[in-house]
């Protein structure tokens, strides 16, 4: 789950972390409201679940009061379109009303939870303000790293060994171990998957101060962060995805016109390889999971149909834990209560598999069988361009 940068700053300074002062802004009023208590000048940041704001005009500077409210009004119900929004952008609904600082030097710093060494590690690095990824790919020897061990937690020395690698001062470079140890807390405390500060400011006072922040939290973590839980903007995600989370099911929308129904990862990635390279685009994934009941899949089908850029659906399930009697149940009360009118290809394999063919077979619905996946995708795409209808 993510969050907006507002949101992460509160919680940084919750554990002794230094941000600038700022408010929160949904009209262009309450942002001068907002300015006014600043002195007038100041930063304006829009509020969206994606990185490149400041390249897609999403980060501007005002001088005054009749700026702020100009500038706000710009800014707030507009489109953002980044390279992580896609063509569709994202509207700004909220503007983050900052003071400006005066910048000496940028760095970045983050901490994400390394799955090859099952530890979480701490990157730091001198380009500050620029995305991780594109340092390490211009610059790798530029990015500094330290793991943490969980029995011990980060330890002093390594705190020091990444300031004197970022060539700080004595002074600041005790004042950079506090907020990375600020930011391990609140790391392992708030279920973190990903906490970053980009940049990590040292202004010419002298002061350190995370000018940006981004923090993701494990989803299978929220039931015991209920008050990170309550963070969660529901503007900012797939209605399609956060009505499939409620039911257990995890959804993923796409780009293409395939829909496609599977039951685990593995599966549900072989799918997609498989379609695109009979020559087909898929539109999404659903997977459904081991335990989904009769109910549950007759649900996952209406959230597959419900993507307008659907024109046929493949179901593609292996039966181990999940039965295909089940499967096939749930695809045939939603095929019949939506009325599918796209082409529906079902191949079935595995515990039941026999009474799930037969319970297709006698449903009266137009559904293609197939038997492998080769032949399940080649039906699927061969109907999306024939245009076959129910």
């Amino acid at each position: 789950m993510n969050i907006h940068e507002y949101q992460a700053k509160e919680i940084l300074k919750r554990f002794g972390i230094p941000v600038p002062q700022g408010q929160i802004a949904a009209t262009p009023q309450e942002a001068k409201t907002s300015a006014a208590k600043l002195g007038g000048s100041c930063v304006l940041k829009a509020q969206i679940h994606a990185g490149g704001r400041g390249k897609a005009g999403g980060v501007k500077l005002a001088g005054n009061l009749e700026e702020v409210e100009k500038k706000a009004g710009e800014m707030i119900g507009s489109k953002l379109v980044t390279h992580q929004t896609g063509p569709q952008g994202r509207e700004v609904r909220r503007i983050l009303v900052e003071e400006r600082l005066n910048i000496d030097r940028e760095f970045y710093l983050g901490m994400v939870l390394d799955r090859a060494l099952c530890r979480v590690s701490v990157i730091a690095s001198s380009e500050g303000g620029v995305e991780i990824e594109e340092v390490a790919r211009k610059n790798p020897e530029r990015i500094l790293r330290e793991t943490i061990d969980p029995a011990v937690g980060l330890l002093p020395f390594q705190c020091r060994r990444l300031a004197y690698g970022l060539q700080l001062a004595n002074e600041h470079a005790n004042a950079l171990a506090s907020i990375m140890q600020g930011l391990y807390r609140a790391f392992v405390e708030l279920d973190c998957s990903l906490v970053e500060i980009n940049p990590l400011l040292l202004t010419r006072e002298g002061k350190l101060i995370a000018l940006d922040a981004k923090m993701n939290f494990d989803n299978n973590a929220l039931f015991r962060q209920t008050e990170i839980a309550a963070l969660r903007d529901l503007h900012e995600e797939d209605a399609r995805e956060f009505e499939a989370s409620q039911l257990g099911l995890s959804y993923i929308s796409l780009e293409g016109n395939i829909g496609c129904m599977v039951n685990g990862a593995g599966l549900a990635m072989a799918t997609m390889d498989i379609i695109k390279l009979y020559g087909g685009e898929p539109a999404n994934f659903l997977d459904v999971g081991g335990g989904a009941t009769k109910d549950t899949v007759t649900e996952a089908f209406k959230i597959l149909l419900a993507d307008k850029h659907v024109e046929a659906v493949l179901v593609n399930i292996f039966g181990g834990i999940m039965r295909c009697d089940v499967i096939a149940q749930g695809v045939v009360e939603a095929a019949r209560e939506m009325r599918v009118a796209v082409p529906l290809v079902v191949r079935l394999q595995g515990t039941n598999v026999d009474l799930g063919k037969k319970i297709l077979s006698e449903s009266g619905l137009s559904i293609i069988p197939a038997e492998t996946m080769a032949e399940a995708a080649e039906k699927i795409v061969r109907a999306v361009t024939e245009g076959i209808r129910h």
